[in-house]
């Protein structure tokens, strides 16, 4: 397993603003787009240095997304930014019908997912966000997981050609990747071997996943633990590898599990080999206002929770 220094916390928005300010560097055609949530997304940095390569279209996200497109068009290479509420639930049209029908080259950035978002409340908090993206024709769908894999991210999404969707969180997370880490847009990534269950978790709720592991084992329940980076593709093959060992699957995702990476992998198992997957998320209902620490154990994804859970399936 990776060395994780549970004390040492990281800005995932901020491994996206200070990538994409290095990107600004070292090509022009970078260009950067907000909708009045420039600080909240840091775009702000890209912004400083760059005013002429910045587009803040105040609180309109349908114009951020087609403004996008129209740079996009002309050759250029948009970071369109903003919560990802907003982000794909207003533009959603515009997503679905201009920039992924055509296979536009726009990088979609959706901060603040998930209930992580804390205080903001039900309105603020993107649980469908990834479902609405991963069944879009043409879209990729990234969540990156800490620090390191979100840097590598974006500078992946700036030289891939078509539409990508990468979601982030508020909520600052300890490194669980160091710069030994290579992101492969096919590949997901196997942190520890196990053969009880395969403990399948994207985005900023890996740390937790890992923690939860670390207390199974004190139960003599051995979890392999794997890392989705990448939403859509799916490494379907990683996945079949894993749960055709363990007979178990058990996803853990800060998003609904109502279209997510729970029923991705589901859709993935049934097909291929079947087996029983519990999926451990947000159960088809709205966030509430709270901090995020308190939230994670009230919807059941803190670590001691989604340990206990997976105690009571191995009974």
């Amino acid at each position: 397993m990776y060395t994780i220094d549970y004390g040492s916390k990281k800005s995932i928005r901020k491994a996206f603003g200070e990538e994409l300010l290095k990107l600004g560097e070292e090509n022009l055609k970078i260009v950067a787009l907000d909708a009045d949530l420039s600080g909240s997304t840091q775009t702000s940095l890209f912004a400083k240095a760059f005013p002429d390569r910045f587009f803040d279209v105040g609180i309109a996200e349908q114009d951020l997304i087609t403004t996008a497109l129209g740079l996009s068009l002309e050759g250029f290479i948009p970071f369109a930014a903003t919560f990802a509420v907003f982000a794909t639930g207003r533009a959603y049209d515009q997503i679905r019908n201009s920039v992924c029908y055509q296979k536009a080259n726009i990088k979609i950035i959706g901060a603040h997912g998930g209930i992580t978002v804390g205080e903001d409340g039900a309105s603020h908090q993107a649980l469908e966000d990834i479902s609405l993206m991963r069944t879009i024709p043409n879209m990729t769908v990234i969540v990156p997981a800490d620090y390191e894999q979100t840097r590598q991210a974006v500078r992946f999404a700036s030289e891939y050609e078509g539409p990508v969707y990468i979601r982030l969180s508020r909520m600052n997370v300890p490194d669980v990747f160091d710069k030994n880490y290579s992101f492969d847009i096919n590949r997901a990534v196997v942190l520890q071997e196990g053969k009880d269950v395969s403990l399948i978790a994207a985005g900023d709720i890996l740390t937790e996943v890992i923690k939860a592991a670390e207390i199974l084992e004190e139960y003599g329940i051995f979890a392999e633990i794997i890392n989705i980076p990448v939403i859509k593709p799916l490494d379907c093959a990683t996945i079949i590898k894993s749960i055709t060992k363990t007979k178990l699957a058990v996803t853990v995702e800060n998003h609904s599990i109502t279209g997510g990476l729970g029923a991705a992998v589901c859709e993935c198992v049934s097909e291929k080999a079947p087996c029983r997957v519990v999926r451990i998320g947000v159960n088809d209902c709205f966030g509430q206002s709270g901090k995020p620490e308190e939230l994670m154990h009230y919807y059941g994804l803190d670590a001691k929770s989604i340990a206990s859970r997976i105690i009571e399936l191995k009974k």
